[in-house]
């Protein structure tokens, strides 16, 4: 074998084990990662009820959840086309999973995944705009349940003067009419 063709071969070998070093983890996934391939799987329109903190009436309601940004993003639109529309993003920040509430108050505040366990998704409050975490009224904790394929309950934690006011719950189900 001639000189330049060992070289050439030496070349590819060299390549080839370093593309496998670069791959080798990349099978691999973050907890964050995992709960977004999660929440991507709800995309559709999902019907059910909500249970506010203030009252112990249900009323009926529809959330929308899409993928988009070539799949970076997961927007949960929370009664469409109300007086009462509400936004949540979700996104991948490094090996976090970050969550912006855009809320009807007019404040964004943002939250992180802290706890995934089991059928639990769990965020708590890291900051926002609009808002004094310590004096106005804002969305602090959310959670999210997947109770089966088709079936999830999410938990809105509200603070107002730095202190806990109560959970809303949204009881939904995939695709059907509330």
């Amino acid at each position: 074998m001639n000189l330049k063709r060992r070289s050439s071969i030496r070349t590819c070998l060299t390549v080839l084990l370093l593309a496998g070093s670069l791959t080798a983890g990349a099978g691999e996934t973050s907890p964050a990662a995992d709960a977004f391939a999660r929440i991507k799987t709800l995309a559709g329109t999902w019907t059910g009820e909500a249970k506010p903190f203030e009252t112990d009436e249900t009323f009926p309601v529809t959330h929308e959840f899409r993928v988009s940004a070539n799949a970076s993003v997961v927007m949960e639109t929370m009664s469409p086309g109300t007086e009462h529309e509400m936004i949540n993003m979700y996104h991948l920040d490094g090996d976090d999973l970050v969550l912006t509430h855009y809320c009807a108050g007019g404040n964004q505040p943002t939250m992180k995944l802290v706890k995934a366990e089991g059928d639990t998704l769990e965020f708590d409050f890291t900051g926002g705009t609009n808002l004094d975490p310590a004096a106005d009224g804002h969305i602090h904790a959310g959670r999210l349940v997947f109770v089966d394929a088709d079936t999830i309950r999410s938990d809105w934690i509200a603070f107002a003067g730095g202190k806990e006011m109560g959970t809303t719950t949204f009881s939904l189900k995939r695709g059907e009419a509330p």
